[in-house]
């Protein structure tokens, strides 16, 4: 894909001056360096009563006597509000449009189902509150809860997607569309009592193929309790994927992965606008699958990487799935990139070939099958013993395991954080939740492959003021491979 991206670069980097960058490659080849990246940090569960959530702001540049440190924290008014996803006002697919700007952050709130509109243009090193879309009012209009992506679109608006209804319940999801200038709600985006999935959870969009991709996580009262195996037989998790008409508005095809395809969650089109494919990690079933368009018209996925269970002695089930939790493709459309939550390992794979994706990186930072932990595997086709933890620069042990990951523009950095769910947090790495998360960064060959950990690099968030919290996801001011569309 590379090269039709190299293609579209000299004819437009020097015609527009809106937000973001005129192709994946210019952003690749000339955006800056990150300085400084935005996380929600969430308080664990048990310790909310005097506390809050916030945005914190930390200092990424090496040459910086902050490197590594929390710089700024705009803390949230509401302690139940849990934040989990961002993405911004504008982005890349608004560059041709002088008058947009990229300056607010919006921040759905997967539990507590408000928006808030960040400031980020009077100060991007202090951001501050702008506006506060209330619970009430997004209920009303929409019909629908947790809400989880949120992206820009061309038009000036933003488009964020709800996970369920507003009662918490499966069997309704949807997308809430919201005003780009005074952020009030326009209602739902899909079309007026046409079909739409049980369950809702992220999308990406491709307009010159008039298509919306979008996933499912589940029922929002199933996960927000903590996993239940019982819960997947009683069907209150997903396996499908979902195209959609762009221009209509309306449900297309519902696209079934099976067993193979348990509660697909991130979903990426490749970054070429021309593109017809795309890759969905699934959590629970530790796969990848390719979906792709067909000559009909019609698509099709199919499984390209599985990552196999490790039979295990001291956990909550004979089988360990890896739990692949989030993904991203390289700005050049030529790496794949995911994180296994329980096994504890990212993997970089190799997609020139989008059919044939070639393991060529991978590194482990902690997880649930250290040798020095109370789980013993008794069966491993992939490892022939069991990785040794991770020792932080601090001194102090890698609890938990990746999770949230986010690429240099440049390709060369990749920064993960460890925080799922905070629930699932306390469920699975409670040591973690008590702690707090870290962020790390991973030192990146985005030539022939290859991942390493960079040791001098550590944002521990148990080192709060007010306390250890959990970090989630990290954009970057200028925006980043999984926060801009190009069309």
């Amino acid at each position: 894909m590379a090269h039709r991206l190299e293609a579209l670069t000299p004819a437009l980097t020097s015609c527009c001056k809106g937000p973001g960058y005129a192709t994946p490659l210019d952003a690749m080849r000339n955006g800056p360096r990150e300085k400084i990246v935005y996380l929600p940090c969430i308080v664990p569960p048990g310790f909310r009563e005097n506390r809050h959530n916030y945005l914190a702001t930390v200092d990424v540049d090496p040459q910086s006597p902050s490197y590594g440190k929390v710089i700024h924290r705009l803390y949230i008014p509401y302690a139940s509000d849990e934040l989990h996803h961002s993405g911004w006002n504008a982005c890349s697919s608004c560059h041709g449009d002088a008058s947009k700007a990229r300056d607010k952050l919006i921040l759905p709130c997967l539990d507590g189902d408000r928006i808030y509109i960040v400031d980020m243009g009077k100060d991007p090193r202090e951001p501050r509150m702008h506006k506060i879309v209330e619970t009430t009012d997004v209920q009303r209009v929409s019909g629908l809860g947790s809400p989880h992506t949120s992206h820009c679109l061309a038009s000036g608006e933003i488009l964020i997607s709800c996970v369920g209804d507003a009662d918490g319940n499966g069997g309704k999801s949807g997308f809430i569309l919201l005003d780009g200038q005074d952020f009030s709600l326009k209602g739902n985006w899909e079309k007026p009592h046409s079909r739409v999935p049980d369950f809702g959870y992220d999308f990406w969009y491709q307009p010159r193929h008039d298509v919306m991709v979008s996933s499912e996580w589940g029922s929002p009262r199933a996960w927000k309790a903590g996993f239940k195996i019982e819960d997947i037989k009683s069907g209150h998790y997903g396996q499908k994927i979902h195209m959609w008409n762009w221009t209509d508005r309306t449900l297309r095809q519902s696209i079934d992965l099976g067993p193979e395809g348990m509660v697909p969650l991130e979903v990426r089109f490749l970054h070429d606008p021309d593109a017809t494919e795309g890759f969905v990690g699934c959590a629970l079933s530790s796969t990848v699958f390719r979906f792709y368009k067909k000559p009909d018209g019609s698509y099709k996925a199919d499984k390209v990487i599985a990552i196999p269970p490790k039979s295990v002695q001291g956990w909550a089930l004979p089988d360990m799935p890896g739990l692949i939790t989030d993904i991203l493709v390289s700005l050049d459309d030529r790496f794949l990139y995911f994180s296994n939550w329980l096994h504890g390992d990212i993997r970089q794979y190799d997609i020139t070939d989008t059919r044939n994706p070639k393991l060529v990186g991978q590194v482990w930072l902690g997880g649930s099958i250290c040798k020095d932990g109370n789980v013993k595997v008794t069966k491993d086709t992939e490892r022939t013993s069991q990785p040794d933890p991770i020792f932080l620069k601090s001194g102090k042990r890698l609890e938990g395991g990746p999770q949230m990951i986010q690429l240099s523009l440049d390709g060369k950095r990749l920064y993960v954080t460890n925080s799922l769910y905070s629930s699932w947090d306390v469920q699975f790495y409670p040591e973690m939740a008590r702690q707090g998360s870290v962020m790390l960064q991973i030192d990146v060959d985005n030539v022939k492959g290859g991942l390493t950990l960079n040791k001098n690099f550590l944002t521990d968030f148990g080192d709060e003021p007010n306390g250890p919290v959990l970090a989630h996801e990290i954009r970057y001011p200028g925006g980043d491979c999984t926060s801009d569309i190009w069309i």
